[in-house]
């Protein structure tokens, strides 16, 4: 892993960034707004309000580059504890990734009160199906499609991608995706000790079987885990290295990164323009949508 500090002019408007985005946090200005204040006009081709079903919050934004045509796809799936969360405060992803010759698909999903588990799996696994249906409309390639989430989402990207029920309710199959990409998610975290997460698993009830780690396979698609070595929000080594290990185990591809010193936020927002500086994270979700799989490739 290369060092991402910059020297001279450059290390500077980092410096700026980050003192922008505190002063703005002192402010009471949210950091997602900073962050996609920085997303140029004329970035990418957006999409918005595509209602991939009936329900109000089962809408999607696409993201793409102009003129795509066969473009890897990602479906992305934000955090927020289950219970916080809108898919216009992540312009920033969907540009992120557009900038870097994907298509991306930014979707909301029912959150706690209005539903707990496993509704937004229903949901997020009804955006996955529409998306493989219709994305080729958008310049995307549908036998390319990979899941994605940060927290909360990575847990439902985990899900989608390593427990069968949820795509196969919604016509489509683990085996479909190209791979998965999970961002500090949640992955392995019964007994339950967040209390603001308790109510939306059913606690003290909470089945065994909605933990990701549960439904490792040798069959599982590609996947890549990314975590923070500070992140204090969710445990590194229990959640991501735990569940990398379990499935390199059980001879599935998946790939581990770890940064030194990224916390849990930091993470995903070390995808905008004004935080990339701080780790190659986009640079490593890039490489992973061009070679899933590098190690069985010649096999």
């Amino acid at each position: 892993m290369s060092s991402w500090i910059a020297a001279g002019p450059r290390g500077l408007l980092a410096i700026v960034a980050v003192a922008a985005l505190a002063l703005g946090l002192l402010a009471a200005c949210s950091p997602l707004t900073l962050l996609n204040g920085a997303v140029p006009e004329d970035g990418s081709d957006v999409t918005t309000r595509l209602a991939y079903g009936t329900l109000p919050r089962q809408h999607l934004d696409v993201y793409r580059p102009t003129d795509a045509t066969g473009a890897p796809v990602v479906v992305f799936f934000y955090g927020g504890g289950w219970r916080s969360g809108e898919r216009a405060d992540y312009r920033f992803v969907g540009d992120a990734l557009a900038a870097r010759g994907m298509v991306a698909v930014v979707a909301d999903y029912r959150l706690y009160p209005e539903a707990g588990f496993p509704a937004f799996l229903r949901d997020a696994a009804l955006a996955v199906a529409w998306t493989q249906r219709h994305i080729g409309d958008y310049g995307g390639d549908p036998a390319r499609v990979f899941v994605a989430g940060h927290s909360a989402g990575g847990y439902i990207a985990a899900m989608l991608a390593l427990d069968k029920r949820w795509l196969a309710a919604a016509g489509s199959s683990p085996a479909s995706l190209a791979g998965w990409i999970g961002l500090a998610g949640p992955y392995d975290f019964l007994p339950i000790e967040a209390r603001g997460v308790r109510p939306v698993f059913g606690y003290p009830d909470t089945p065994a079987d909605s933990q990701p780690i549960h439904h490792v396979s040798r069959h599982a698609p590609p996947g890549l885990l990314l975590t923070g070595a500070a992140d204090t929000t969710v445990d590194p080594r229990r959640n991501s290295v735990g569940l990398a290990d379990a499935l390199q185990e059980a001879g599935a591809c998946a790939q581990l990164v770890q940064y030194p010193d990224l916390g849990h936020k930091l993470l995903v927002g070390a995808l905008s323009r004004p935080l990339r500086w701080r780790a190659p994270v986009l640079d490593d979700v890039s490489a992973f949508v061009s070679r899933p799989c590098p190690s069985a490739e010649g096999e």
